[in-house]
């Protein structure tokens, strides 16, 4: 099973979004789990994930987030603020399960729907 990891600060956003993610992991029934995770508790997840994503509010430490998952060996890619509304999750879903499938090691931060590593 893969799991992709949505971080962000104190986590609230993120677990809305996670929620919203599961869903659409069961209604294309594939064995994803999505969880939110703290800034604070990342590197203790990180073993275990297939992907990050990470917050926007998050960018300014994007890339020492990015060298975290890098030594786990996770595909990370930061979110644009739009994933966060009604139909944000579609979206961020689709960036992680490229990332999960893709093998990149890791992206920057690109335009929505344009990650490259």
């Amino acid at each position: 099973m893969d799991i992709i990891l949505i971080v962000c600060g104190a986590g609230a956003s993120s677990t809305f979004l996670a929620s919203r993610m599961r869903a659409i992991a069961a209604s294309r029934s594939l064995p994803i789990t999505v969880e939110a995770v703290s800034q604070y508790d990342l590197d203790s997840r990180l073993p275990s994930a297939s992907a990050l994503l990470v917050g926007p509010h998050l960018a300014p430490v994007f890339d020492s987030l990015v060298a975290s998952a890098a030594v786990a060996h996770v595909p990370a890619a930061l979110l644009e603020p739009t994933v966060f509304g009604p139909t944000g999750a579609e979206t961020a879903f689709d960036l992680a399960s490229g990332l999960i499938h893709s093998g990149w090691p890791t992206t920057q931060p690109q335009p929505e729907g344009h990650p490259h590593g």
